[in-house]
């Protein structure tokens, strides 16, 4: 049931609840991955649409987003163990809680179930203030690249208690609801998939200089990979490939973008492969538009957002048939979805595209099409709407009344 805000009352009928909303995150500026892209742009047209925002994440001293959206309260992290690139979040100190009682919020939204999270929903049912969660990372399918699968079944028991204390939770598939509601998280779960920016990503962004620059001839098939370089993004499956078509004679190049801890290693197993490292803006869609087989394993996504990055800039793509591709990938038409880990099965469905122009053409056409239903906007206002669902706002109430305007935990 959902919590009757202390701010509300039976004498106030047309009061509109106010929107100050506090995020609670894993990552937000100092990794550029998926998950902290997805939120900065949330904080950015939340902010441009009128709603307060203030998130609560961990930083670090060379952010890799420079410029992040909204006011980043940081909070006190060390680096994960194994992944020093990411860091993990030791909960919410005096000073913090100071912080979020100053901003007075009307709701909170638990990004990443950690510690950080365990804090803000006990936190949340002390101050009766509702509080919402989003599932962006697929934990259980990590498990396996670091030899923990005996942790699984404690690890669901652990999500199922966490997000049962939401009051709604944002998923990114219908794929990955299933999974979800298999393990029994149950609670109210509802649709939130990733959008695009159609306008940067685009076929008009493919260039022939850069693609010389790189040292890729024009009549060259190039076959593109873009994540963070780490061993849950399916790299192996990507060497394998890149190593079998070379063994059987098909003309092609490859190319990764992003960077991480597996670089080095992957350098050394691709010798003729074009590294460009991490690369963002217009930049990153260049390079998409200049690729001509999008090659995706990862098996371990919620939501594939390099996926549908490289299907707006008409790249036809080749991906895990997982949770993060299924619901965008259409299989024989914007491209091919694969058995995750068949190598076998990846190979040939690139060797394909590599020997037959017009198959690339017809993919890349009809993956370009499929992502325009994918606009930021529309997904974005989905979560404003959600928020004032939980709210209990609508959207031809009255403003809130003066008087009602400061939060009582602010007191």
């Amino acid at each position: 049931m959902a919590r009757v805000h202390p701010l509300t009352s039976s004498s106030t009928a047309t009061y509109q609840p106010p929107k100050r909303v506090a995020l609670f995150a894993g990552a937000y500026n100092h990794i550029a991955d998926g998950v902290s892209l997805t939120l900065n742009r949330l904080v950015d047209y939340l902010e441009r649409h009128g709603t307060e925002v203030r998130v609560f994440a961990p930083t670090s001293s060379n952010p890799q987003i420079t410029d992040h959206a909204g006011t980043l309260v940081p909070v006190r992290s060390v680096r994960l163990p194994g992944r020093s690139d990411y860091r993990l979040s030791l909960g919410i100190t005096p000073s913090v809680r100071d912080a979020l009682q100053d901003f007075a919020p009307t709701l909170f939204h638990v990004a990443t179930p950690d510690l950080l999270g365990r804090h803000a929903l006990h936190l949340a049912d002390a101050w009766n203030v509702p509080v919402v969660g989003s599932y962006h990372t697929h934990f259980s399918s990590y498990l396996k690249y670091y030899h923990l699968n005996l942790l699984e079944d404690a690890l669901w028991g652990y999500l199922r208690r966490f997000y049962e204390r939401c009051e709604a939770v944002y998923v990114p598939s219908t794929a990955m609801m299933n999974i979800l509601r298999s393990h029994g998280i149950t609670n109210n779960l509802k649709l939130w998939q990733r959008g695009v920016d159609t306008d940067r990503f685009t076929p008009q962004k493919r260039s022939m200089e850069w693609r010389r620059s790189h040292g890729f001839g024009d009549d060259e098939v190039v076959v593109t990979f873009v994540s963070r370089l780490v061993l849950e993004k399916g790299l192996d499956v990507y060497a394998d490939v890149i190593e079998r078509l070379e063994q059987r004679g098909i003309s092609h190049r490859s190319l990764i973008v992003g960077d991480g801890p597996a670089r080095e290693a992957l350098e050394e197993r691709l010798d003729n492969t074009v590294f460009t490292g991490y690369l963002e803006g217009d930049a990153l869609a260049t390079a998409y538009a200049s690729s001509d087989v999008f090659l995706f394993p990862s098996d371990t996504e919620t939501f594939g957002n390099v996926t549908l990055e490289a299907m707006a800039s008409g790249v036809p793509t080749v991906c895990a048939n997982a949770v993060g591709s299924r619901d965008l990938v259409k299989d024989g038409t914007t491209g091919r979805l694969c058995t995750p880990g068949d190598v076998d099965a990846f190979t040939e469905a690139v060797a394909r595209l590599a020997v037959d122009d017009d198959l690339r053409m017809r993919y890349g056409a009809a993956a370009h099409e499929r992502a325009q239903e994918f606009r930021w906007d529309a997904i974005l206002g989905l979560m404003d709407a959600y928020y004032d669902e939980v709210l209990g706002r609508t959207p031809d109430a009255s403003p809130e009344p003066a008087e009602y305007a400061a939060s009582p935990l602010a007191a």
